[in-house]
């Protein structure tokens, strides 16, 4: 159990709820009719509480892309959403699944808890499905013995904090029906092996190849911690533009 910002929303939303429903049955047997002032801020916090734990909980949550592990798809300023209902309902706080929708494809971009720190969340690309044979050998990812298609597509050229990846190659990388961009940083060494994905797990890694935190380093991710798939870039700020880069506004992941 994690004591995040899903607990505190839980927490304020039971608090408010039963201090205001507590009143309510106690008012009728008392006859009282005005409401003292801290039943009056439960009353009106408690509605708004409720509907944003369930909109979070169960249906979409927001997120801010921090690093450049998954650029060029994502960039260090990007806010984006993240469908929690599409894996699965989850309980709050707990994380118990209590309804199946879809398993997770491959080429899916996903919100994790990572492994080693559940209070931390991350974001990569599934890569691996459970029973798949990964490898990755001299900047070539391999799935089940073949070779995932690439295309050359240049290098690549970012503005403002995103900068530093600059000269970086970029290729189009094929995942079953997903195409999407990746980088390649030529010269720069690279963790490279073999791994077959448990049942229940899922291999993931960043679209910047070399510049990502990911599955080849401490292993698959566990079903469980899976939070959902993200699916929309609703806002970016690059504070050197300064200020909010409209064209990745509304941008759809894939």
């Amino acid at each position: 159990m994690d004591f995040d910002f899903e607990f505190v929303l839980l927490l304020g939303t039971l608090l408010s709820g039963g201090i205001w429903g507590g009143w309510r049955l106690w008012s009728r047997k008392a006859g009282a009719v005005k409401e003292p002032l801290v039943v009056e801020y439960a009353h009106s916090f408690f509605p708004i509480l409720f509907i944003v734990l369930l909109l979070r909980s169960f249906l979409v949550e927001p997120f801010r892309i921090p690093s450049g592990s998954m650029m060029p798809s994502l960039l260090v300023g990007d806010f984006i959403l993240v469908n929690k209902f599409l894996y699965g309902i989850r309980l709050p706080v707990i994380h118990t699944k209590i309804l199946d929708v879809r398993e997770p494809k491959r080429g899916d971009i996903v919100v994790f808890r990572y492994p080693n720190d559940p209070s931390v969340d991350y974001i990569k690309r599934i890569v691996g499905l459970p029973g798949d044979r990964i490898a990755y050998y001299h900047k070539r990812l391999y799935i089940n013995g073949d070779p995932v298609p690439l295309k050359p597509l240049g290098p690549y050229l970012g503005v403002g904090q995103n900068q530093r990846y600059n000269g970086a190659m970029m290729y189009e990388e094929e995942l079953g029906k997903v195409r999407h961009r990746i980088l390649i940083m030529e010269g720069q060494p690279s963790v490279e092996g073999e791994f077959i994905v448990p049942k229940g797990h899922y291999f993931v890694m960043g679209d910047n190849r070399d510049n990502s935190n990911d599955s080849r380093y401490w292993g698959p991710v566990p079903e469980g911690n899976l939070v959902g798939k993200a699916f929309l870039i609703w806002m970016h700020w690059e504070p050197s533009h300064p200020g909010v880069v409209f064209e990745r506004v509304g941008t759809l992941l894939e």
